[in-house]
């Protein structure tokens, strides 16, 4: 029944690796079912019949697809089904989306759609990995013109190591996580996680990961080699050259002028004018010259403009250095009532990062198929469109403010304190209110200025930079802090995120077809050079270390750790005696299956007060201990005071005062609170307690440092 169903295998990284044709999903112009490991991940690649009309882009879409069934779960949602993609997932489209797409024809106007469906996970073997490794064949045996393959590879570090692929017992030990894509000769992708990664070890690593992605190159290579289709002929999209060359002359003198400043706002007031008279020279509806071809046209003038000032005379638009930096401004405490706020500005891109803290009950719950179900740290990334200037209506959050947030979100992992150091959930927001260029590297600096307002102990602080490239047969140049045009005319978009001691982040776009080493190692030494001024020059001098305490508006937090058999009577039948303590304190009480109690509150005194009672309850009283209670009872013969829900003892007459007390309500009444001293547990376990004595020692306290104060 399956006449063209083939087999291929390999092993890569230690693990075997299948590849299946010809058996499922007919209909699609190119498929296969990898499975890497116990990992497996149907992979189909489909192209519309026509190129679609009134677009000046190439249409791809690249969806990852978690299957909850692949983890043996059943989503958590109300309709017991996949709802919208994970944050996961679409930062996995997009590791899959970067380095495919610089490889397709840019004038290809067909959709094409590439889908990855995760059908089992093996958790040693990355589904993201054999989603690439199965896009690559399965888009090389298709007849969708591209201009690959290209291979995969996840990079750990252990021990000053490189591993290759990590297991997820390597992966709970690794100093850092790089997502590498490639093609044989280049690097076309880099996705970066790292614990202060010297420059030098992570471009070792990086060439060691391209000779494996080499390895699995020609097992694709093979495969294509032996069932690969015939790559269809599309309809070209070009500009036609005579119309280029008609547009170019008639505007590149104006369009330098228009070019020539560091104001994107005089920029597009200059460049209106001139595409007006080009709407009004050029438009031939008839034959085919519209106003979005034009467009086209027009926007190729401006790239050719820009590359051949930085190409030929070494010049930016605004007039920087190569290796300059346009001027920058670090602020924090923007926001009165926050728990933490900084703003980072360079030149017109200007990011506001707020942080908020909040109990560990607020840590994001993920429902994928990742091994980790939630996270404390949550980082979001918001790109208004005012912030470019213009009317498009907010829905919400798309791939590229998620990957950003997750960009931002990576650098900062390294230097955070530990859920013991600082027992908060933590969430920063980017807000970007104005962008001309690397918002993403102005939201990493935000969100280190934010974090040490918050007074959240971050080990060091963390700034970004990005670096762009123009490139032109074998010559190549780079510029650091590239600016919107430099980012929309240029080859590269290098990010690159770290502290003093080294990389917690990368990040790399590309539109041609790969990186070569040297250019990665020329990127790395010029971020590295402007990180460090940030650093020292523009966040230093705002804030330089953490504030001591966190905002007077944050919530306040203290933790003890008890018995785990002591843990149903801190909770009470019901609840009812958390619930007590949360309501009389005005705190929140989160308590983990290992014992370790955790009392949230705006007040300090109310949390000290609330971890009193939470102590008292789990540690059994000790004679001579000091306790403030409440009085329950009054009796002729003293009263009983409850020092914590359902710990209560007696407090006889003669103990209620130094004095003689002829009547117990004379000294206390029923619901006062009072200071009391454990003076005997009898063989029962019953509390004899006493004001008196705890009244005198409580002076005697006082007047011993009025002594030491003298």
């Amino acid at each position: 029944m399956f006449e063209n169903y083939r087999v291929f295998e390999t092993v890569f990284c230690g693990r075997p690796l299948k590849i299946e044709t010809g058996k499922m999903c007919c209909l699609s112009n190119g498929n296969c079912l990898v499975h890497y490991g116990e990992t497996s991940v149907l992979v189909n690649t489909v192209m519309s019949a026509r190129p679609r009309d009134g677009i000046d882009f190439f249409p791809l879409s690249v969806d990852f697809e978690e299957k909850l069934y692949s983890v043996g779960r059943i989503p958590g949602s109300f309709l017991k089904r996949e709802g919208r993609p994970s944050e996961q997932a679409i930062l996995s489209s997009r590791c899959v989306d970067r380095p495919i797409r610089p490889l397709f024809p840019k004038d290809m106007r067909n959709d094409v759609a590439v889908t990855m469906t995760v059908m089992s996970v093996d958790e040693d073997c990355s589904p993201l990995i054999a989603g690439m490794i199965g896009t690559s064949v399965a888009l090389s045996i298709s007849d969708i013109p591209w201009n690959g393959p290209i291979g995969g590879v996840v990079l750990g570090m252990i021990d000053g190591e490189v591993v290759f692929n990590p297991t997820l017992a390597e992966r709970e030990k690794t100093e850092m996580t790089v997502t590498l894509a490639g093609t044989k000769e280049k690097i076309v992708m880099i996705e970066a996680q790292g614990n202060e990664i010297d420059d030098e070890a992570m471009l070792d690593a990086i060439a060691k990961g391209h000779e494996v992605i080499k390895e699995i190159i020609a097992f694709v290579q093979s495969v294509k080699d032996e069932i690969g289709k015939e790559k269809i002929v599309f309809e070209s999209k070009e500009v036609p050259e005579e119309l280029f060359n008609a547009v170019y002359d008639f505007t590149v003198d104006r369009v330098k002028m228009a070019l020539d400043t560091d104001d994107k706002n005089v920029r597009d007031a200059n460049m209106k004018p001139i595409v007006d008279d080009m709407y009004e020279k050029f438009t031939d509806e008839e034959n085919g010259v519209t106003k979005v071809l034009l467009d086209e046209v027009i926007y190729k003038v401006q790239k050719k403009v820009v590359r051949r000032w930085l190409l030929d005379e070494g010049k930016r638009v605004d007039g920087r250095g190569m290796d300059e930096i346009r001027p920058l401004a670090a602020e924090v405490a923007v926001l009165p009532r926050v728990h933490g706020s900084g703003m980072f500005t360079r030149g017109q891109t200007q990011v506001l990062t707020v942080a908020t803290l909040g109990p560990l009950r607020d840590a994001q719950k993920i429902d994928g198929i990742d091994e980790i179900d939630q996270k404390r740290y949550m980082h979001q990334y918001n790109f208004p469109s005012y912030s470019v200037g213009e009317t498009r209506p907010s829905r919400g959050p798309g791939r590229r403010e998620i990957g950003h947030g997750a960009l931002a979100e990576k650098a900062l992992i390294a230097v955070l304190p530990t859920e013991e150091e600082f027992p908060y959930a933590i969430r920063l927001v980017s807000e970007v209110l104005s962008s001309n260029g690397s918002t993403s590297q102005a939201s990493i600096c935000g969100s280190s200025l934010a974090l040490m307002d918050a007074g959240v102990p971050i080990k060091t602080p963390v700034a970004g930079i990005s670096c762009g490239l123009i490139t032109e047969g074998d010559r190549w140049m780079t510029m650091v802090d590239i600016q919107g045009l430099e980012d929309f005319y240029g080859d590269m978009d290098f990010k690159v995120g770290g502290t003093h001691k080294g990389i917690t982040a990368i990040q790399v776009d590309i539109k041609n077809d790969g990186l070569t080493l040297e250019i990665i190692r020329e990127a790395f030494e010029k971020t590295r050079k402007a990180r460090l001024h940030i650093l020292d020059d523009i966040m230093a001098p705002a804030i330089a270390e953490p504030r001591a305490e966190v905002s007077q508006y944050a919530p306040k937090q203290m933790s003890t750790q008890i018995e785990v058999d002591k843990i149903r009577e801190v909770i009470g039948s019901g609840g009812k005696v958390i619930q007590k303590i949360c309501a009389e304190c005005q705190v929140q009480i989160d308590i983990t299956e290992e014992g370790m109690v955790y009392i949230l509150g705006v007040d300090i005194n109310n949390v000290r007060r609330a971890l009193d009672v939470v102590n008292t309850i789990a540690k059994d009283p000790e004679i001579g201990s000091i306790y403030k209670g409440k009085v329950t009872r009054i009796m002729d013969f003293g009263a009983f005071v409850e020092i914590a829900p359902g710990k209560e003892g007696l407090v006889h007459i003669s103990k209620l005062a130094p004095e003689r007390v002829a009547k117990v309500t004379d000294v206390v009444n029923e619901g006062d609170e009072v200071v009391v001293k454990v003076v005997e547990i009898d063989d029962r376990g019953r509390l004899n307690l006493s004001r008196k004595d705890a009244l005198a020692d409580m002076e005697r306290a006082r007047k011993q440092r009025e002594g030491e104060n003298a």
